[in-house]
């Protein structure tokens, strides 16, 4: 049986690399890598399909160092430490250092993690890591702060032509059928720049169909729809549908959220990334209007990590539904992007009032520090009207209730109590 299309292409050198020319152009840094044939340890950080684990085994061909790889799915402590000391016993005074890559490094627990430390601190391996997932929330700090970041992104529509170019052209297996492409328009939709996404695609075609082969919106739709459970199975992540689930949740309409909720979970996305899209939700999109949505949001996040699937799925179901039929507000969103594109373009020297400084010394003390501050709790209702603004910015008014939901309606008519009009 043949390998997988994808498998077949996967390009053996650099030139042969399909994107990322910020990486792997010109003046890339991997072209440095290569020239100097010094490598750090690096973490690649991208959606599936955009040649993470291709550029890791590129770099220890071009540079003919030894390469281990390990799963983080399947793989545990003992086996990070049996494969490092493989790797220092196979490593003699005039030998480079080996390269370890760790697919999926962001499903490693900080033990797991931690068992990394030692073998990066003292150059027994060059770690390259594989993930999907922002490595500042899911890489310890230590790990982390040894490792370079670099960024992939998805292809874009020339990109995906150029390997469907390749496939036809290169492909043996490709060459051998008769195949005419007449649109590409739905074929890069659904792979939505992921290259290996593309290629199953064309896998799927070619294993369907006998005979001529057609490449045009219709028969790409009608292919994709007959295989929905091989597409939509295989862990990769869909930029669509977790925006389409997003859009449902803000939209206040729970069943197309929870319908987005098990598309996402039949086709294998990781758990924790939803549970950190509903807390970003609750923040974002909810808010001020039922601040009680990130408390449940927070609660359902370490739920997930505690549990896991199938388990996991009661809870994100239900967080989605709360979360979904909450009122909506983006007051407070609106109010820190409003108080940073102020202070981001703010040159003026604007001094903190003096009644609202500490005086931690006798000078500050004589200097006016804290003089005349008045202590909230010692008036009556536990407030007195008093100037926190600097100077320059009496009156300027950053947060804007939403008045559209009770809890801020109730917020507003408190702060009108308390400050008039001064912040109309």
């Amino acid at each position: 049986m043949a390998a997988p299309l994808a498998e077949r292409l996967r390009p053996q050198r650099l030139e042969d690399y399909i994107g990322q020319s910020h990486l792997v152009g010109k003046d890339g840094v991997f072209r440095r890598f290569i020239e100097t044939k010094n490598v750090p340890s690096f973490i690649l950080w991208g959606p599936p399909g955009v040649g993470k684990t291709t550029l890791a085994k590129i770099v220890a061909t071009e540079l003919s160092r030894p390469f281990y790889t390990l799963s983080a799915v399947t793989s545990g402590v003992k086996e990070v430490r049996e494969v490092i000391e493989t790797a220092k016993r196979q490593q003699f005074f005039s030998t480079a250092t080996p390269l370890l890559f760790i697919d999926e490094i962001h499903r490693f627990n900080k033990s797991q993690q931690d068992s990394l430390l030692g073998a990066v601190e003292k150059g027994e391996i060059v770690l390259i890591g594989a993930t999907t997932e922002n490595p500042s929330f899911e890489v310890i700090t230590p790990l982390l702060s040894r490792c370079q970041v670099y960024t992939l992104k998805p292809m874009d529509d020339s990109q995906l032509g150029e390997l469907l170019n390749r496939a036809l052209t290169n492909d043996k297996e490709l060459q051998s059928r008769e195949i005419t492409v007449e649109q590409t328009e739905a074929l890069f939709r659904f792979s939505g720049g992921d290259a290996r996404k593309l290629l199953n695609i064309l896998d799927i075609i070619t294993s369907a169909t006998e005979g001529k082969i057609v490449i045009n919106n219709q028969t790409i739709t009608d292919a994709l729809q007959q295989n929905i459970a091989l597409y939509d199975k295989n862990g990769e992540q869909h930029y669509d549908v977790i925006s389409a689930f997003i859009k449902s949740v803000r939209g206040s309409d729970p069943n197309a959220a929870i319908y987005y909720l098990a598309r996402m979970l039949a086709g294998g996305e990781e758990p924790r990334f939803i549970a950190r899209r509903l807390v970003i939700l609750a923040s974002e999109d909810i808010g001020l209007a039922n601040p009680n949505a990130l408390l449940l949001a927070n609660a359902c996040f370490d739920t997930v990590h505690k549990i896991g699937m199938p388990e996991a799925r009661i809870t994100l179901a239900e967080t989605t539904i709360y979360l979904a039929t909450s009122p909506k507000s983006n007051s407070a969103y609106m109010a820190i992007n409003e108080a940073l594109a102020f202070v981001n373009k703010d040159t003026t020297n604007r001094p903190v009032p003096l009644h609202l400084r500490n005086a931690v010394t006798n000078l500050m003390k004589s200097e006016g520090y804290g003089a005349d501050y008045k202590y909230a709790h010692d008036f009556e209702g536990n407030f007195v009207n008093q100037e926190f603004m600097p100077d320059t910015l009496v009156g300027k008014q950053f947060y804007h209730p939403n008045c559209n939901n009770t809890t801020e309606q109730k917020i507003a008519s408190r702060m009108e109590s308390l400050w008039g009009d001064k912040y109309k």
